[in-house]
Formats: structure tokens, C-alpha cells, sequence
């Protein structure tokens, strides 16, 4: 991960540059980069898209944007930031590309170096790669400058999907000029996750098979579909959040210590991690995985998925996914680890829990009972960021009791705030370090995994109904209760 150095001159094109990625996390992010001086002196922000407006209507729908999901600019920083927002509303034909190419070569010294976003829909990704390369946008590293292009998820709808991408893409960039972003790797909380492990004798040790009983990880959501039920229903919970976030958690939970702190040195051990997790066959799918659908529930007067607007009638797309999953490999052997994520549930958390085993010993003799519940390291992504590790305690008294209690860390401790996810990642892109970014084989190794999952669901049944505002169905609650095990309650 690199640190706080200036990117070389550059632009940046933003396809989609009036949606809504753009005006709620990619402007803003660029924008804080410009206050922390973090960019260079020669930058551009060239919005492409299909409508057309001028310069200055762009660069008002761009303040717009900051004051909304930012912070409003002041005058004079306004006056600094706004003369380097161009637009072009020339449309995704291949004609508007040349025109790209022009308005590029006016920009000066910012022109050499081009980052290009595609935050755009995936249908629309190999249209614009390819156009890219027809106009002569996509070259390889030289003297004279670097070219890189940003890929929004999703990435692909399966394995054979993604594989197909990954070729389009790479007839045109090389594979170091890609890079495909998940913005979860941008929170400080999971990159914190490799500092937490190599950075921290005392883990290594106890990180294994020999000490851990299983490993949870959750990313819950309050909210449902919103607006999005066009994309949602072609997507569902494991292809929107199980292939790509918690497949990452995973895999920065399970890798071995890296050779070196490179990209990838660290994308290569996480690869090996998906490489080992055991496939899971179709005929165990049904034991291995759960599915659910949010209904309707009263308090609150919340509709259930099937009554969301957007949602065609008929649908069993889920928005509640739930697996057990095995690495097979010499460190996790035996250890289940346990994925869910869904919408509509009582709560918002994204955590990872480490459950130890229990103490091999009774100690009847110091306390009345003898019952003491296994040590647990919690790792909390969002919100309330922090750690928290549990161990059994003696209660003050002539008759003791065990009483579990914790130790805690505070992310707001530190007195600063965290970035944006997006601010790191775009940093990231502009300097060319790819840690925080898939490469090809990881994301084709995480479709490997969920491929045969979704085949099986796509050949009947209806996803298992769980009220909105709960911890999903009761499938996921027996997924872990058939191990004499269950859920931690964020």
C-alpha cells in the first residue's frame, strides 16, 4: 500500500460522468484529494457521457454534487478546483472518441498520464475498452506517460461472464494498466486487517486450526433494494456481496504472511486462499448454503422484496445469502467459516468474528460451575470501527463466578478522520499500486466458488421468507446449529 506520495500529471475521464457514482463518491473523492494536497499541480477531470452540456453546467452540477455529499466548496478553493472539470457529452459511438482524443491532446502536461473510470453499466464496459483502443487511447506504459482504466463491479454474472470480460479487456490493456475495484478494500477498517495479522506477533501463534474453533463473517444491511431493484434483481446477495466483499474478508482473514508487502506478493497469497477454499457441489449446495427473500413486516410498515418498485412479479432473486465454507489447506484445516449477508436486517454491521476454541481444562475447583465460554476476537468494519477481544473473568466474590468481558479499541482514538473508500482506491489508481485491486486470476478464483452455487438455485425454489428487521431465515440460523454453534449477534 502506498503511502502519501503526488501522482504524476495526469487526467482522469470519468465514463458516466453525470450518474450517480460520480456525484456521490468518485467528485467528492477527487475533490478531498485536491484540499489534502495529494494531487498534482497539472490534473484534469474530463466527464464523458452521453448529454450534452457545457463546461460550466458541468462544473455546476459538480458543485451541486459537493455540497450534498461532501462538504460545500468555498469560493476561493471553488475558483482553484472548478477550471479543471471539462466535459464531453459526445455519446459512447466510436466518433465521440476521437473527440476524446482531441480534447485530451488540448490539455497540456495533464495529458500524458490518463486514467480512465468506467462507472458506467457493466453491459456498456466492452463497448468503450474497445473504442478506446480503436482511437488510440489505450497504450502501454513509455517514456512519455502511463494509460490505466478503473472497472466498477460488477465484474461478470459467473464465471464464464467474467472470464469473457477479462479477454476483452486484456485485447486492449495489458494486465498491469487494470484495475477492478471493490471499494471495501478502500475502508481503513479492512485494510487494517493485514496490519492487524503481520503487524502483531502475538496473533500468529494462535492463528490456525490448533486454536480456532470457526470464523464468522457478517455484512448486514438495514436498508432494502431503494432504487436499484433494476440492478438488484439481475444480481441478488451472492453475486453483489458474496462474490466480491466477503470473499475478500475471507481471504484477508485466511492468507499466509507475504514475501513482501508488494501488490502482488499480497494479491498472490490471497488467490492461494481461493484456490483452497473446497468447491462445493451441487448436490451439497442445498446443506452448504442458504437463500433468503425479506417479507413484509409491521413494524415500520416495511414491504417485502416482491412489493419493492421494479421488482417483476415472480421473482426469487434472493437478498439473504448464507454459506459454510472450507479451507483446505495446512493452516485452516477443518475450520468452517461462515459467510451471511443480507438486506433488510435488524441491524447495519460488517464484522468478522474469530471464535477460539474452549479451554482444554476444567477449573471447577477455582469457581462454582464450570462453563466458561470460548475467547472471541471481533473485528468491526463498520460502523463503531474497532476491535474487541473476549475472555473469561472472576467476578469479585467468596463464591466466584466466570463472567465474560472484553478489551476494546476505538478507531476514533486516533483524533483522525478515516478517508473515503473511494479517495484511497483513486489515490491508489493514480499511482499505479494495485494492492487494494483484483487481479484477473483472484476474481475468476472467486467466481470458481460461487458459479456452481447459483447454478443450483437457478434450477427451482423460492428463497426462504425472513421478516425485514430480523437476522435473516431460520435456514441460516440451523447452517450453524447443525455444528452445535451459532451466530454472534453484532
Amino acid at each position: 500500500m502506498s503511502g502519501p506520495r503526488t501522482p504524476d500529471p495526469l487526467a482522469l475521464v470519468i465514463f458516466g460522468a453525470t450518474g450517480d457514482l460520480t456525484r456521490r463518491k468518485l467528485l467528492p473523492a477527487v475533490y478531498r484529494l485536491f484540499l489534502g494536497g495529494l494531487l498534482p499541480a497539472d490534473f484534469a477531470v474530463v466527464g464523458f457521457g452521453r448529454e450534452e452540456m457545457s463546461d460550466d453546467d458541468f462544473r455546476a452540477r459538480m458543485r451541486a454534487a459537493l455540497e450534498e455529499h461532501a462538504e460545500a466548496p468555498d469560493a476561493a478553493r471553488w475558483e482553484a478546483f472548478a477550471p479543471r472539470l471539462t466535459y464531453l457529452g459526445v455519446g459512447f459511438e466510436p466518433e465521440g472518441f476521437g473527440k476524446l482524443r482531441e480534447h485530451l491532446e488540448g490539455l497540456g502536461a495533464a495529458a500524458g498520464n490518463r486514467l480512465y473510470y468506467l462507472a458506467v453499466p457493466p453491459n456498456v464496459f466492452s463497448g468503450v475498452v474497445e473504442n478506446l483502443g480503436r482511437a488510440g487511447l489505450a497504450k502501454p506504459p513509455d517514456e512519455r506517460g502511463w494509460t490505466r482504466v478503473v472497472v466498477e463491479k460488477p465484474f461478470g454474472r459467473d464465471l464464464e461472464s467474467a472470464r469473457r470480460l477479462n479477454a476483452e479487456l486484456l485485447r486492449v490493456f495489458d494486465e498491469r494498466q487494470v484495475f477492478r475495484i471493490d471499494h471495501y478494500l478502500g475502508k481503513e477498517t479492512t485494510q487494517n486487517l493485514l496490519v492487524f495479522r503481520f503487524a502483531n506477533v502475538i496473533w500468529e501463534p494462535l492463528w490456525s486450526r490448533n486454536h480456532v474453533d470457526h470464523v464468522q463473517i457478517t455484512v448486514g444491511e438495514t436498508v432494502g433494494v431503494e432504487r436499484r431493484a433494476g440492478y438488484y434483481d439481475q444480481a441478488g446477495a451472492l453475486r453483489d456481496m458474496v462474490q466480491s466483499h466477503l470473499l475478500q474478508l475471507l481471504t484477508l482473514v485466511a492468507m499466509e504472511p507475504p514475501a513482501s508487502y508488494d501488490a502482488d506478493s499480497i494479491r498472490s497469497e490471497k488467490v492461494k486462499v481461493l484456490r483452497s477454499v473446497r468447491p462445493m457441489a451441487r448436490e451439497a449446495v442445498a446443506r452448504e448454503a442458504v437463500r433468503g427473500r425479506y417479507a413484509a413486516s409491521r413494524r415500520g410498515n416495511v414491504p417485502g422484496y416482491l412489493d419493492e418498485e421494479g421488482v417483476p412479479a415472480g421473482s426469487r432473486t434472493e437478498t439473504y445469502a448464507a454459506l459454510r465454507l472450507f479451507v483446505d489447506n495446512w493452516r485452516w484445516a477443518g475450520v468452517p467459516f461462515y459467510l451471511r449477508t443480507g438486506k433488510r436486517l435488524c441491524d447495519r454491521a460488517t464484522e468478522v468474528v474469530v471464535r477460539f476454541r474452549p479451554a482444554p481444562h476444567p477449573i471447577v475447583d477455582l469457581v462454582e460451575g464450570d462453563d466458561p465460554v470460548p475467547n472471541t476476537l471481533v473485528l468491526r468494519i463498520q460502523p463503531n470501527e474497532g476491535i474487541s477481544l473476549w475472555f473469561e473473568a472472576k467476578v469479585p466474590g467468596l463464591v466466584g463466578r466466570l463472567q465474560p468481558v472484553s478489551m476494546d479499541f476505538d478507531y476514533t482514538s486516533f483524533g483522525v478522520e478515516s478517508p473515503e473508500a473511494y479517495q484511497r482506491l483513486l489515490l491508489d489508481a493514480m499511482l499505479g499500486d494495485a494492492t487494494l485491486f483484483a487481479r484477473r486470476d483472484e476474481v475468476e478464483s472467486a467466481w470458481t466458488l460461487v458459479t456452481p452455487i447459483l447454478e443450483a438455485w437457478a434450477e427451482g425454489g423460492e428463497p426462504e421468507p425472513y421478516p425485514a428487521g430480523s437476522w435473516g431465515p431460520e435456514g441460516a440460523d440451523r447452517l450453524l446449529e447443525q455444528d452445535g454453534r451459532r451466530w454472534r449477534a453484532p
